[in-house]
């Protein structure tokens, strides 16, 4: 059995309408669906946490700043509502652009600092695609907690801070990152490595968790960052757009006493991976 399908906004308001007036809790797991075993892990945490959940699927065209990469997107609604059905979520809210941005919709959410560096730096506009759609899915879908994977550790910030500053009255619950066997972190971009560059990308979890070790160990930060560099460079990657350590939160310089992040973005057989690991 497969998870129900909603496509419109008045479908779902009376929905939650009526979850609500029988008190009942609703989680909210957004998504561009493609989905893996790390969205079922997020679907899987909001059911322990919520009364009721609704996984949204949207593949935002504002957060893409390559239209060749939102084409290239994959688009597997019939395969996600069926790996949904024995998770037994209340809906999977499919809405088309026209519903989510109607005629005329001109607002704009655009959050600062956390934003700016990494992602941001190469991605002009895609964080401001992030806020604006996820503050438009909180509002459709009314929820009370809203769960994010650690994996995009940078949207994840940028997400709560926009909670924060805009008094938001939804908790964001943060979920670990879900790996392959040989390390590499789910993504739905994974299905577009070739078979041999799927066995390369384990190079990346490799090298993150081997340079974090290090720098934790108190290993000089330059040489530990370049060598892990020339590790991936040896292992066939192509373009580091970046690889650096931050503040956890602020995604800032590294500051002391507090915890810090490793973060990564690079290029194989055309496909662009993301990941992170904690220093420390």
């Amino acid at each position: 059995m497969s998870a129900p399908i909603i496509r419109s906004l008045a479908e779902l308001r009376a929905l939650t309408r009526a979850w609500r007036q029988a008190g009942e809790s609703i989680g909210v797991v957004p998504t561009m669906g493609a989905l893996h075993e790390g969205h079922l892990s997020l679907v899987r945490a909001a059911k322990q946490g919520c009364d009721r959940v609704i996984v949204t699927l949207f593949v935002n065209p504002r957060q893409f700043n390559n239209p060749e990469d939102f084409a290239k997107y994959p688009r597997t609604e019939l395969a996600d509502a069926a790996i949904l059905g024995p998770l037994a979520v209340d809906a999977l809210f499919v809405p088309d652009a026209a519903e989510v941005y109607p005629a005329g919709h001109s607002t704009v959410v655009s959050v600062g600092d956390v934003s700016q560096p990494l992602e941001g730096a190469h991605r002009p506009g895609h964080f401001d695609g992030v806020a604006t759609v996820v503050t438009l899915l909180f509002n459709m879908t009314q929820a009370d907690r809203a769960y994010f994977g650690e994996k995009d550790w940078q949207q994840l910030q940028v997400v709560k801070r926009l909670v924060a500053d805009l008094n938001m009255p939804i908790e964001i619950v943060p979920c670990p990152s879900v790996r392959d066997a040989d390390g590499l972190a789910l993504s739905s971009r994974n299905q577009r490595l070739s078979r041999k560059a799927r066995a390369q990308a384990a190079a990346l979890p490799n090298a993150l968790f081997d340079a974090a070790t290090a720098m934790a160990e108190g290993a000089y930060e330059p040489e530990v960052l370049a060598a892990a560099r020339d590790t991936l460079a040896a292992a066939g990657f192509g373009e580091v757009e970046y690889l650096a350590r931050c503040d956890s939160e602020s995604l800032g310089p590294p500051i002391p006493g507090k915890p810090s992040r490793l973060l990564a973005a690079v290029w194989l057989d055309g496909v662009r991976l993301i990941d992170n690991v904690a220093v420390g």
